[in-house]
């Protein structure tokens, strides 16, 4: 039951009147009313890590709750372009199952496909037909969106660049690439005296190793993930062994949360 006595059941329309409530000039929310494509831009992206946060922790009870706040964006957004005379929801629901079942010929048409990764093939070649379609098709990298998480736009990008060959055979050839850009990161620190060229050589590391864990199949944004979580987990460690002690980590020394760390990987 809703707070004005109604019962939705799921409907989309009731949120989509929801939103429309919000954003009425008169008798709506002055944020709400406020907010444009850009003001609202952040929290889009926020909403979609919090959906990821959700299912990273196995939380399906939060995880209902996230793809709600995520929808509200979608909402949020069709309702400022249909107020500008642009398009409204029933559009973006439309442009989705059209893009859809034309990208998905072996299940709503007659051809076939052999595995996943066939699949993945045609639907990179359906998606660069698309961009000709819409003269976007200057270069293969154009519609790599440029908001993206650095990580995973490098990733994007490498693999655009595989697709027409631009890419090493063998991993270990990108392995000799990290000892390559570490040396030159090494002397740039060792010299100490351009912070510009430092910065970028170890942005050329950061993208070497995102093309590792692209030839390794592996995500890096999800091993970052892993690898934070488990610095939070020893670290937690520390404070409260630290904490049975009565003490804190600003009265311990760097050997004792050392070694505190070291218990905590063996935990």
């Amino acid at each position: 039951m809703s707070g004005d006595g109604r019962t939705h059941n799921g409907d989309i329309a009731a949120l989509i009147s929801v939103m429309a409530r919000l954003r009425d000039p008169e008798a709506g929310c002055p944020w709400d009313v406020e907010q444009t494509y850009e003001t609202i831009a952040p929290y889009t992206i926020e909403e979609a890590y919090e959906v990821a946060d959700a299912i990273q922790r196995g939380d399906l009870t939060d995880l209902k709750e996230e793809l709600g706040d995520l929808l509200l964006q979608v909402v949020f957004h069709s309702r400022i372009a249909e107020e500008a005379g642009e398009f409204a929801f029933p559009d973006v629901v439309e442009a989705i199952v059209d893009k859809m079942v034309r990208r998905h010929p072996h299940v709503f048409g007659d051809d076939t496909v052999r595995d996943s990764a066939a699949q993945t093939r045609a639907w990179e070649a359906q998606k660069a037909e698309e961009r000709a379609a819409k003269g976007k098709d200057d270069s293969l990298l154009d519609d790599v969106p440029a908001a993206l998480p650095a990580l995973l736009r490098a990733v994007k990008l490498q693999k655009r660049a595989a697709r027409v060959g631009f890419d090493w055979p063998e991993t270990r050839q990108v392995m000799d690439k990290i000892h390559e850009e570490m040396a030159e990161l090494s002397e740039a620190v060792i010299e100490l005296e351009d912070p510009a060229k430092i910065e970028e050589e170890l942005g050329d590391l950061l993208f070497v190793y995102s093309n590792l864990a692209r030839k390794l199949k592996v995500d890096p944004e999800h091993a970052l993930r892993q690898a934070n979580a488990k610095f939070e987990r020893r670290f937690h460690y520390i404070e409260r062994a630290l904490a049975d002690q009565g003490r804190t980590p600003d009265d311990a020394t760097l050997d004792e949360m050392e070694a505190l760390w070291n218990e905590a990987k063996k935990a």
